[in-house]
């Protein structure tokens, strides 16, 4: 194939946000392959020296507005450069919803699911007085973010899902049974290892508190109870177990989970870290990692568990779920309220260190499969199957 022009267009881009870390790892891979124009506000964590970036004016104030003067903003811009700079791209590239001149997306993210799960969490009466202009706010992206799927996804466009289960949610949604490719994420295999892991242990458990006998369980997200916190800490509580604790790393309000830590009798045992980039660190301090997600489209934190060597428990309601061979490299949670069934499980990992040692090497193995470098070469074939689909039309 000639080497492709591909306008990409992403508000910013960086190796610290799921979506945003797709393209940036897909890019750096790419590069040489094709001559790629990023349209995006923010760029971080990757060369520019083979990537041109068209630094896209970004508006503060709250998001909604934002984004309307960002998706507005990307296409002027590229018009601008079509028109008077004859930069005509082969393909335009989104991740997620930023254009409607995509000719190929890949997407991480639903929001009708999303708008659907939250359905009540985002009713008025449901929350503060207080709250109501965050909760209308947060009503009215996702509104306008749901009816721009509509018109986006419901077109012949190729379509790249992070997992199986998002290609069954854009069939249930918007009718694309065809046209869509599966391509999951990948893991940087050199920071998340078994070896970075047991080189960072000792430090990151004496950092941590954790003394020898502690049976520590991680969790990290920021939507704390769709990552599933109350589940897991009602298992916690079921379990009876007092070696057991519980971190939890991500950016949420611990104050809302306060009274049911405190009436189960969990204070000591439930620590609340905030997140930082070398969540490796986290790992490495950790024993099992627990992810009763109610809703996630494929979980990174789960597979780069996986890659370090730790036994893991995904929830069905994860993609990352769809890698995992049940009682051979993971154990996966079918209902992600069933507290009961999963404190059976987290028994299982305290009682039998021999098991937890053979789930978590057969999770590193199983996650070597999914790097970087496979993810780069399953979006280069899907770059060149749209480009051979566009010039088809």
């Amino acid at each position: 194939m000639p080497r492709l022009r591909i306008a990409v267009v992403s508000p910013f881009v960086d190796k610290q946000h799921g979506t945003e870390r797709q393209v940036a790892e897909c890019l750096s891979r790419l590069a040489n392959e094709y001559e790629f124009h990023l349209y995006s506000s923010r760029v971080e964590d990757l060369d520019l020296s083979r990537i041109v970036w068209h630094r896209v004016p970004a508006l503060p104030g709250p998001h909604l507005l934002g984004y309307l003067w960002w998706f507005a903003a990307n296409h002027m811009q590229r018009w601008w450069d079509r028109r008077f700079r004859g930069l005509q791209p082969d393909l335009v590239y989104s991740p997620g919803i930023n254009c409607l001149d995509a000719d190929v997306i890949s997407v991480l993210v639903i929001f009708a699911r999303l708008r659907e799960r939250l359905r009540e969490e985002l009713r008025l009466l449901r929350n503060p007085i207080a709250a109501w202009p965050r909760t209308i706010h947060r009503r009215l992206y996702y509104r306008l973010i749901g009816a721009l799927e509509q018109r986006v996804y419901r077109s012949d466009v190729p379509l790249a899902a992070v997992s199986y289960k998002v290609a069954t949610d854009l069939d249930r949604y918007f009718g694309r049974a065809h046209g869509v490719t599966v391509i999951y994420n990948g893991i940087d295999l050199v920071q998340f290892s078994p070896q970075r892991r047991a080189a960072l242990r000792e430090t990151a458990r004496a950092t941590l508190g954790l003394g020898p006998d502690d049976f520590a369980l991680l969790l990290v997200g920021n939507d704390w109870n769709g990552k599933g916190l109350p589940c897991l800490l009602e298992a916690v509580r079921k379990t009876d177990e007092p070696r057991l604790c519980v971190l939890v790393a991500g950016s949420d309000n611990p104050a809302a989970f306060a009274p049911v830590i405190t009436a189960d009798g969990l204070v000591p045992r439930v620590h609340f870290l905030p997140i930082r980039p070398d969540v490796e660190f986290y790992y490495a301090a950790d024993d099992a990692y627990v992810g009763p997600s109610l809703e996630d489209t494929f979980a990174m934190p789960v597979a780069e568990s996986m890659a370090c060597g730790l036994p893991v428990i995904a929830s069905r309601e994860a993609g990352v779920a769809e890698l995992i061979t049940p009682g051979c490299d993971g154990f996966v949670l079918e209902d992600p309220r069933d507290s009961a069934t999963l404190a059976g499980m987290i028994r299982q990992f305290v009682a039998a260190p021999e098991l937890c040692d053979r789930l978590g090497e057969a999770a590193a193995r199983t996650a070597r499969q999914c790097n970087w470098e496979r993810n780069a070469q399953h979006t280069r074939e899907f770059f060149e199957r749209a480009w051979r689909f566009k010039q088809a039309r």
